[in-house]
């Protein structure tokens, strides 16, 4: 039975206001159960400029005689083992596969997302690309194509004129390539001809899974939610899921989740994390994180060899030999090292200042944060990339 005072609070339509720093609980969880489903089918792309697969893959001349074969078309001609020899059984079956020319056909797999609750007749955006020695889909049309899901079952059905970016050219011993023309996109190539089935729609209860794991965040929202509709209304699973009961009746539920989402929660101190991406020097600190009392110094050592050749030449007619010599001018470069404190739980604005005084580059302030974690005194985790 569900509760009088959710039922009065929802049809009042009570909307508490959260903190300042407070959050949607749609911009902190996602609906489980609510997603987004992938499609995946085999075609042939027709129309080309010679630009197909040729006769280097077979599976295109196989698939284009099966479909022509669906359409009433005969394209091979009969073999009669008693007519031939078994020798040239094979043969006569390789000359068949090569009458049919797939110069202006290419063997694409196309590829289509179903977003949640998406209903027979829609249309879907298709992504194709070529799997065969095809080297460019410009022009092409992409012939009817059954789209499964994970289950083997046919949902859509894709047809339509490709729209490709990339351009290739040649000439000569000259190849230019601007993208890929070997991708395409047909913009709602596709229709969705069955519904996936949802359990969202039969379920007395729905489950907000937290995009960022934190038991703070799961409490805060099953008691924000507590408080409005009644205690037992919800309840945290773990550091992920909170479990909300929703009534029975499919408009009353939509409504009451849409409150839901719109109410407002303060999540959890994130996770203190440092995260360097070593090959751009590019390094993000949250607000999470300290540093307790150390000493840095920085300062770079500069060794420098610079080469400068010569040519020692004889005076005039006299019986010498030209020379080469070779001179090396050596020199070693320090720069000051700088020194700075930490007290003991610096913010992170202290971070940046302090690092900020001394002009460290990004490689040299990797290396700081790097050598804080092992000595440490970085109160955080260190994720590189």
């Amino acid at each position: 039975m569900f509760k009088t005072g959710l039922k009065l609070a929802f049809l009042l339509g009570v909307v508490t206001s959260g903190p300042v720093n407070a959050d949607r609980i749609k911009d902190l969880t996602d609906i489980a159960g609510v997603r987004s489903n992938q499609l995946i089918g085999y075609g042939l792309v027709a129309g080309l400029s010679g630009t197909g697969d040729g006769k280097d893959l077979r599976l295109t001349g196989q698939s284009l005689r099966a479909l022509l074969s669906g359409l009433g078309v005969s394209v091979d001609s009969p073999i009669s083992e008693f007519d031939l020899g078994d020798g040239l059984v094979d043969l006569a079956r390789q000359n068949a596969n090569q009458a049919v020319q797939t110069d202006n056909v290419a063997a694409v797999l196309v590829t289509a997302e179903v977003p949640a609750f998406a209903k027979p007749g829609q249309r879907l955006d298709v992504n194709i690309s070529a799997i065969g020695t095809a080297t460019s889909l410009r022009g092409g049309n992409l012939i009817m194509t059954e789209l499964r899901g994970i289950d083997g079952q046919v949902y859509a059905l894709a047809q339509g004129p490709l729209s490709v970016t990339g351009v290739s050219a040649q000439g000569a011993d000259s190849t230019l390539e601007i993208g890929v023309p070997t991708s395409a996109r047909i913009p709602n190539g596709a229709m969705l001809e069955a519904a996936i089935e949802s359990p969202f729609e039969t379920a007395d209860h729905v489950i907000f899974n937290v995009r960022d794991m934190d038991f703070s965040t799961t409490h805060r929202i099953s008691s924000a939610i507590n408080n409005l509709y009644g205690a037992g209304t919800a309840m945290p699973l773990d550091a992920v899921s909170v479990a909300v009961t929703v009534p029975a009746d499919a408009v009353q539920k939509i409504g009451f989740i849409s409150d839901l989402q719109n109410m407002e929660v303060e999540p959890g101190e994130p996770t203190a994390r440092v995260v360097i991406n070593s090959r751009t020097g590019t390094a993000v600190i949250n607000r999470s994180v300290k540093v307790t009392a150390a000493a840095v110094s920085h300062g770079t050592l500069t060794v420098r060899v610079d080469t400068l050749n010569q040519v020692s030449q004889p005076q005039p007619f006299s019986d010498g030999e030209t020379v080469g010599v070779q001179n090396a001018d050596l020199s070693v470069e320090e720069e000051f090292g700088s020194m700075f404190v930490f007290d003991n739980g610096v913010e992170l604005q202290e971070i940046v200042d302090a690092l900020n005084q001394v002009r460290v580059t990004p490689s040299s302030l990797i290396a700081i944060l790097e050598a804080l974690k092992r000595a440490g005194s970085l109160r955080a985790e260190l994720v590189v990339i």
